[in-house]
This record gives C-alpha cells, sequence and structure tokens, in this order.
C-alpha cells in the first residue's frame, strides 16, 4: 500500500528544484514506489571536496532532500510542514566520479514525527553512505 497522500510524478517533484541548491548541484529525482523516492546527483566538480571526492556535506544534503521530499508527500500539505530535526550520516566509501543514486525509506511515519533511512550507492551499487533524518510534521500557518 502506497504511503503518499496525494499521487505525484517524477516531473513534477523536479521542478521544484528551479533557483535552489538543488538545481546548483544536479540533485534528480528519479522514482518512486509505493513506500521510496529515488534521487541522483554527479559527482563532478560542484559536489567534490578538494580532494576530489564527494563532499560529506553533499552526500548529506542530497540524503536530507530525498528525505524532507518524501517526508512532505506523505502528509497534507494543507495541514502540516515538513522540517529537518536531526540528521546523521556515516560515510562509507570515497566517489570520485560518475552518479551516487540516494533511495529514501520510511522507519516510521506518525504523526508528529517522521523517521527515514537513506541510502546513497555509487554507480556500482555500492554503499557510499547511510542516513538517518528525523523529520518534524509542524501544523501549516
Amino acid at each position: 500500500m502506497a504511503i503518499w497522500h496525494l499521487d505525484f510524478d517524477i516531473a513534477a517533484i523536479n521542478a521544484l528544484r528551479a533557483n535552489s541548491m538543488l538545481q546548483h548541484c544536479g540533485v534528480e529525482f528519479t522514482a518512486k514506489g509505493e513506500d521510496w523516492l529515488e534521487a541522483r546527483m554527479p559527482v563532478d566538480r560542484r559536489t567534490v571536496q578538494p580532494f576530489g571526492i564527494l563532499h560529506g556535506g553533499a552526500s548529506v544534503m542530497l540524503a536530507e532532500t530525498i528525505g524532507s521530499a518524501a517526508a512532505s508527500l506523505c502528509v497534507d500539505p494543507a495541514e502540516f510542514r515538513c522540517v529537518g530535526l536531526d540528521i546523521n550520516a556515516n560515510h562509507l566509501r570515497p566517489v570520485s566520479r560518475g552518479w551516487v543514486v540516494g533511495r529514501g525509506e520510511p522507519v516510521h511515519i506518525g504523526r508528529r514525527t517522521q523517521v527515514w533511512s537513506i541510502v546513497i550507492r555509487n554507480e556500482e551499487n555500492e554503499k557510499v553512505c547511510v542516513s538517518r533524518l528525523t523529520v518534524a510534521n509542524i501544523p501549516a500557518r
């Protein structure tokens, strides 16, 4: 059973990237399932650190992007806004080229909070980063 409050398509989600960090860093939402959301990000001059490998902050930005978007799609936007409370990340291996793909899946979807697990993989399907995001569902104003 799908967890999404409203049906959505990937093109609609990608349209929200305009004039944001997501557009600047090349983040693209790529796929969805009944209980997961996926996005990819290039490993290039915009997302690497001075040693030429994927910046840990870029991985965290991708993880928070996926988790926040997914959380927002699970609530009625007329009633709630989803805001990040806490994020952690473990960086498991370096990436110096290509793309990384993150997939967010819910750990908990509650009335007041949500917890999302995001796993980022390289093009060889190896885990690059594992992250957990906690989100608050706050009343819309």
